[in-house]
């Protein structure tokens, strides 16, 4: 992921603003208007604040333009703000990485709490009780950028400074590595039953996903990699509950480099992976994180996991050994004769019910 927009990291003492473009770090800027420091200078008065910040970011528009694209937000003040807005308005996810605003409603929204007795705010028992005092400042900070530099969106980073220089430290190698697919890597290193048959799963979802004739972007056939990786997490649960328990598994994981639609995709497409691709008893919140065409894609992945965990019992070298190809009216499973014991009743349902997924007629298993 290569972001272009604006970072903002207000602290106590200063707001920096930093140019991103294509994930290149541009100028930078600071202002004056941490919330402890803000809040000495007008002297606890909102009113005299809001002149301050007016003042401070009157020509910010000019030197830091962002219209069109998101604002970045770093710093604890804007996690608590965020997490009050998320509660608010009982947003699915509690997830703080890559919570996103849009820019009328973040506007909207800081506006009120700028205004207003945090005491007064219903779900004001979400912030900690040391950063109270100081939402209504951040609050208005953030209102105030909204209006002078007028992004598409508000994005909450988990991350800072610290992150960032922990992430100086790397290696030039490692600092290419993809945060997501290593995650998942490791996720499925440590739990699930063996690794490597998670890695044969990408290779092969993509083959399942070309005889369907489903084309994808680069980012979906990177959230269909992280996807397989992690597909296995769930197997030590009961069965009953496997598919929930890796659903709110991978919804809520330590995931960074993916939006909160993406990880709908990963939940949802291990969720199906599980229980099926009906989903009368998802909770319709989590469906609403992820588009239509998302949703789809996640559904029919499930069913391509529910084949090849079938297929190979979770153990490794066995579907790379098969392949899956169309006729045009038809889904194929081609399978050596060596593994001819393989054609079972459970995996011709399963290649049926993802060929007709897949808008194809029939699924017929081919023996070599």
């Amino acid at each position: 992921m290569k972001p272009t927009g604006i970072v903002g990291d207000l602290g106590g003492g200063s707001l920096e603003l930093v140019q991103l473009d294509a994930g290149e770090v541009g100028a930078g800027r600071t202002f004056p208007l941490g919330g402890i420091r803000l809040e000495e200078a007008a002297e606890g008065s909102i009113r005299k604040a809001e002149k301050i910040v007016a003042e401070s970011l009157a020509d910010a528009a000019a030197s830091m333009p962002c219209a069109g694209h998101p604002f970045y937000a770093v710093g604890g003040t804007w996690r608590s703000l965020a997490r009050l807005h998320m509660f608010e308005i009982g947003y699915p996810l509690h997830v703080m990485h890559a919570y996103e605003i849009d820019a009328e409603e973040a506007l909207e929204f800081a506006r009120i709490v700028a205004r207003r007795d945090p005491a007064s705010i219903d779900q004001i028992g979400v912030v900690s009780k040391s950063r109270r005092a100081l939402l209504p400042f951040g609050a208005l900070v953030l209102e105030q950028v909204m209006r002078t530099i007028q992004p598409s969106k508000v994005v909450i980073s988990a991350l800072g400074v610290r992150e960032g220089h922990l992430f100086d430290l790397l290696s030039a190698e490692e600092r290419m590595e993809d945060p997501l697919i290593e995650a998942a890597a490791e996720l499925a290193y440590l739990r699930s039953r063996s690794p490597r048959h998670a890695e044969e799963l990408i290779g092969w979802s993509a083959q399942a996903f070309a005889a369907l004739g489903i084309a994808e972007s680069a980012e979906e056939k990177r959230l269909r990699a992280a996807a397989c990786l992690v597909s296995d997490l769930g197997w030590r649960a009961h069965p009953d509950y496997r598919g929930e328990q890796s659903l709110n598994l991978i919804a809520h994981g330590a995931f960074i480099g993916i939006d909160h639609p993406g990880r709908a995709y990963l939940a949802l497409s291990n969720y199906f992976r599980h229980v099926g691709i009906v989903d009368e008893a998802l909770s319709p919140r989590i469906r609403e994180l992820a588009s239509t065409r998302m949703k789809e894609r996640a559904r029919t992945l499930g069913a391509v996991l529910r084949l090849a965990y079938m297929l190979s019992a979770s153990m490794p070298g066995i579907v790379p050994q098969t392949r899956v190809e169309s006729d045009g009216e038809r889904l194929l499973l081609v399978i050596p004769k060596t593994l001819a014991s393989l054609d079972a009743d459970r995996v011709r349902k399963r290649l049926v019910q993802l060929a007709k997924l897949g808008g194809l007629r029939d699924g017929l298993i081919v023996t070599e």
